[in-house]
């Protein structure tokens, strides 16, 4: 049982920094779901967002970290 309160410790560090970092990207005015070929619909009422680029880019990003940290551990 103390390897699942550490996997949920881990998390949870992992959420507050991956909050952090949202929060100083829109102090950066870096405009996340708001980049070209992320699409947005508006209507009377409702909205629609598909941020297709967005999530292209966080995921190169994030493979790109892991894979860096995974070739410092070795």
């Amino acid at each position: 049982m103390s390897d699942l309160g550490r996997i949920l410790i881990f998390l949870g560090l992992l959420l507050v920094v991956a909050g952090l970092v949202v929060l100083g990207l829109n102090r950066l005015n870096i405009p996340l779901g708001r980049l070209p070929g992320d699409f947005n619909w508006r209507g009377r009422g409702w909205s629609v967002s598909f941020p297709i680029v967005t999530c292209l880019l966080l995921s190169v990003l994030v493979s790109l970290l892991l894979w860096v940290v995974n070739h410092l551990r070795r």
